[in-house]
């Protein structure tokens, strides 16, 4: 048996070097981490007759992943050469070792999203009013994003009219290792991502993976404001390249509470073409004046309708995102861009109802198009690096 590499930290030295081989390329589907870094292999033995014989350790018990984790193991096992037959036996990780994980992985109950060395852009995307699509576009463009290869994750802030885990197809809830928690993991499917050879991930947290669907969430602003710092401190999302958090509509105890946890996050204004709901955006991106963040841009959804006649249909007007941007530069004395006009598509409400993003589903489409390019333009800004460690020192 080869001897441990340092880095090691599997839960028993018990294992073949060529089933370590193969182990090392299983990850778990929600830290996406080796499950040998992990802790989670007691032993993996291979004897003369090529029988293999794996023990994994879960992080809890009753695992909603565990056939996964199962299927994952035998499929990398059997490719070993030698291997005639292979079993796979599960347990359970006891309280120190999920510590151990814990520690591993860097879960510290703080927002790492604050630390002065993270490179994860923050965007909180806001609309002055509802039913303007706002939780529509977060979920389009974090999908964009992961489609690139980005690690991306979503807070369904919107905590009393959560609708993310929908958007996105997601039913189950996440798991909980002691006090930190495991978000649902969505992956892009295969036809949808593009050639950068990066693997994207798509993590999500929403209040509606905790509370009955089918009951109303009435609480008020110290419940609000701990709902979002738990989302923010007990959730491990890992590396992430982007953050987005669906914030509720107007400019309330949420909005404010994110701007507390996040000073530094992006500001997104949605808002449809309609003169009533420009005004109420306006007000919206505002807000920053007084939380110091900086408004990234505005995107118009619900522009017009492209007909079969090549015309537009504005069932809602025309122009109000490019005035709620003038209105914004004006006022916070810096260029707010209007990033984008996403016009009226069906295959945007499909997508939606089904809970496949159109992006995904329809790249090619009118309103697939304006949100790609879109999440282009928030993918594409440099991140500042003023301030943040370069982990440099002396020899």
């Amino acid at each position: 048996m080869s001897d441990p590499r340092p880095d090691d930290v599997l839960a028993s030295e018990d294992v073949h070097p060529a089933l370590r081989a193969a182990l090392d390329r299983v990850l778990d589907p929600e830290l996406r981490r080796p499950v040998t870094e992990l802790g989670m292999i007691r032993s993996a033995v291979l004897d003369d007759s090529g029988h293999a014989a794996v023990h994994v350790l879960l992080t809890i018990s009753g695992c909603p992943l565990r056939s996964t984790i199962e299927r994952d193991v035998h499929e990398a096992v059997t490719t070993v050469d030698g291997v005639r037959s292979v079993a796979v036996e599960v347990g359970v990780m006891t309280a120190e070792q999920r510590t151990a994980l814990k520690a591993r992985v860097g879960h510290t109950r703080t927002v790492p999203f604050n630390d002065p060395g993270s490179l994860t852009r923050v965007h909180a995307v806001t609309s002055g009013k509802g039913g303007v699509g706002k939780s529509t576009v977060t979920v389009n463009l974090a999908a964009a994003l992961a489609a690139r290869g980005r690690s991306v994750g979503i807070v369904d802030a919107d905590v009393h009219g959560f609708s993310v885990p929908g958007l996105l197809g997601i039913d189950r809830g996440p798991t909980q290792v002691g006090d930190m928690i495991l978000p649902p993991v969505v992956d892009v499917p295969e036809h949808a991502r593009e050639d950068t050879g990066r693997a994207g991930v798509l993590k999500v947290i929403s209040i509606g993976m905790f509370v009955d669907p089918d009951q109303p969430v009435a609480w008020r602003g110290p419940m609000l404001h701990r709902a979002v710092e738990q989302f923010l401190t007990d959730v491990h999302f890992g590396d992430l390249d982007h953050l987005f958090l669906d914030l509720p509509p107007g400019t309330g105890d949420v909005a404010i509470s994110v701007a507390q946890l996040l000073p530094s996050a992006e500001v997104l204004v949605v808002s449809t073409p309609q003169q009533a709901a420009v005004e109420i955006a306006e007000r919206s991106g505002a807000l920053a004046v007084q939380t110091g963040q900086r408004v990234a841009g505005v995107v118009e959804n619900m522009a017009g309708m492209p007909m079969p006649d090549g015309t537009l249909l504005e069932l809602f007007g025309a122009g109000g995102g490019a005035r709620i941007a003038e209105s914004l530069t004006r006022r916070l004395g810096y260029d707010v861009p209007l990033l984008g006009a996403v016009p009226l598509d069906v295959a945007l409400r499909e997508g939606g109802d089904t809970g496949r993003p159109v992006v995904w589903t329809a790249p090619d489409s009118p309103a697939a198009t304006a949100l790609r390019s879109v999440a282009d333009a928030l993918g594409s800004r440099p991140l500042g690096l003023a301030g943040r460690p370069l982990g440099l020192g002396p020899r």
